[in-house]
């Protein structure tokens, strides 16, 4: 998956296990199977849209619809069918009995035999618009300096002279490019490459690398923007795990032995959650010595992040709430005190510390203006708080480094390892 794209794949069968020989299945559309008078058992085939997906622990209940009718095909299918594979807006074709449903909302439902289906879903198809946000920018997402500036190469001879008039950088981050998408699109996201000026060799962090990032209209909660991010570190690693498995057996047996068990872990696990209030006093209270004190106000440092999912068990955990102080302009005031904070949430992972960063942005006229100010950015983000102005609604959204995502699920410990042509600070090889 993820450049935020699943990959698509020819016909493939969900059967657990062979059928018995029957004679050929009757073609029905969605209208016709809802409106069909006979239920005893009558053999059909049906194809269509999965519209919604019910999981149980001994049976696994699909909506179908072709476009022939506003009502659904409720599928009833045995545990056995992978419905990891079986995704919201997948085409599949089920053939099996129509029978008689008890339930009272439908007349008949269909008892599946087999499964197969025709095309995937990818992002876009679970309504999320994938938009190109530009690789020159004006502006600094992060607000943290860290920026590479773009110069045409004739400036030297003409140091006067600006391409764009402004200064231009390239981006770290898309974030605010989508925030003005999604006031159109509801979901949308990006996949590119991002760049940090960071002076730094360490084993986590590129100079240039991409990112997953995601923003969502009529998003209200920290709750409901984790629920999106776990969802998609799952959806993700299954998908990857059923697409790619010879290439991840291989970095499992000989790079990271026992991965796969800690993978498995992660993935049927329920993500956890604490407050960066809670965090720090559960490094305050560790026997381990940090080589950076943990305080209230401070940071959280690498090794405070994994020593964090190692306290959790070795899930993933979301770590929510941090100081105003710590974070960018745009995220939203929780309005609290004494300790002032904002509804920021980062998720680490095993091996890594943080893999996800996001954040509820202020969507509050008066308050992100207030923010500005205080920042001193008020005059080059006059066109970021005109959002507010026109139509602003709760919204929230996410970035994922693609490059720590996949030393989480392949268990590599160095990040240029699992990247062709690493950039960092004093290499910039070919």
């Amino acid at each position: 998956m993820f450049g935020a794209r699943c990959l698509l794949r020819a016909l493939r069968s969900c059967t657990s296990a062979p059928c018995p020989r029957h004679k050929p299945s009757a073609r029905l559309s969605v209208r016709d199977a809802l409106g069909a008078r006979s239920t005893n058992g009558e053999r059909v085939k049906v194809q269509g849209w999965i519209r919604s997906v019910r999981s149980q622990k001994e049976v696994l209940f699909l909506h179908v619809n072709d476009g022939s009718s506003l009502e659904s095909l409720q599928v009833v299918a045995d545990s056995s069918f992978d419905s990891r594979e079986l995704a919201f807006g997948s085409s599949v074709e089920v053939q099996g009995q129509l029978v008689k449903s008890p339930s009272k909302k439908q007349n008949v439902e269909l008892k599946a035999e087999k499964i197969e289906i025709v095309g995937n879903c990818d992002a876009k198809d679970s309504g999320f618009v994938h938009i190109h946000t530009p690789i020159i920018t004006s502006n600094d997402c992060e607000g943290a300096g860290e920026l590479f500036q773009v110069e045409p190469s004739s400036k030297i001879k003409v140091p006067e002279e600006n391409f764009f008039n402004v200064p231009a950088f390239l981006t770290v981050s898309g974030q605010l490019h989508l925030e003005v998408m999604s006031g159109a699109f509801t979901q949308v996201f990006t996949f590119g490459p991002t760049f940090r000026a960071e002076n730094s060799q360490s084993r986590r962090h590129l100079a240039e690398f991409y990112m997953v990032e995601a923003e969502i209209s009529f998003v209200e909660s920290l709750q409901d923007l984790m629920q999106v991010m776990e969802g998609l570190f799952k959806t993700a690693t299954m998908m990857v795990l059923s697409n790619c498995t010879e290439d991840v057996e291989l970095c499992h047996k000989f790079i990271a032995p026992g991965q796969k068990d800690r993978l498995e872990h992660m993935l049927k696990n329920n993500f956890l959650i604490i407050s960066y209030t809670e965090a720090v006093e559960i490094l305050k209270q560790a026997s381990q010595n940090f080589t950076f004190t943990p305080e209230w106000g401070v940071d959280l440092h690498t090794e405070h992040e994994k020593y964090l999912v190692k306290h959790c068990g070795n899930i993933p955990v979301f770590v929510i709430n941090y100081p105003l102080a710590l974070k960018p302009f745009y995220m939203r005031d929780n309005e609290d005190g004494p300790q002032h904070t904002v509804a920021a949430v980062d998720l680490l992972v095993p091996g890594v510390g943080e893999l996800f960063g996001g954040s509820l942005r202020e969507e509050r006229y008066h308050f992100l203006e207030q923010q500005l100010a205080r920042s001193g950015l008020t005059e080059a983000y006059q066109w970021y708080l005109d959002l507010r102005r026109f139509g602003s609604v709760p919204h929230g959204g996410f970035g994922m480094g693609f490059e720590r995502y996949l030393q989480c699920i392949l268990g590599i410990d160095n990040i240029k390892d699992v990247i062709p042509f690493p950039r960092f600070t004093h290499s910039c090889v070919l």
